[in-house]
C-alpha cells in the first residue's frame, strides 16, 4: 500500500488508466469480433461496413498507446486481408 502522498497519487492514475485501457480494449475487440463474424457468415457488405468502423477505433487505440501502434497496425492489417479474400472468393 502507498504510504506517500505522492505514491498515492500515482496509485490512483495508474488505476484510472487501468479502466480506461480495459475500456478501449473491449471496444475494439468488439469492432473485431463484428468483422469477423460478418467474414464467416458470408456477408460481403455487412463485413466492409464492419471493416470501415473497426479501423478508426483500432487505429485511436493505437494512438493512444493502449496497443502499441505496430500491433495496432498489424490488427486493421489482418482484418482487410480477411475482408479483401472473402470478397475476392465471392466474385
Amino acid at each position: 500500500m502507498a504510504t506517500h502522498k505522492s505514491a498515492e497519487k500515482r496509485s490512483t492514475q495508474n488505476e484510472k488508466r487501468r479502466l480506461r485501457n480495459v475500456s478501449v480494449k473491449s471496444k475494439v475487440k468488439t469492432y473485431i469480433k463484428s468483422v469477423l463474424t460478418a467474414v464467416e457468415a458470408r456477408d460481403k457488405e455487412g463485413a466492409l461496413s464492419a471493416l470501415q468502423q473497426a479501423i478508426p477505433v483500432i487505429a485511436k487505440a493505437g494512438a493512444k498507446g493502449v496497443y502499441h501502434q505496430k500491433t495496432a497496425s498489424r490488427y486493421i492489417s489482418r482484418l482487410t486481408r480477411k475482408v479483401n479474400v472473402q470478397i475476392a472468393n465471392e466474385g
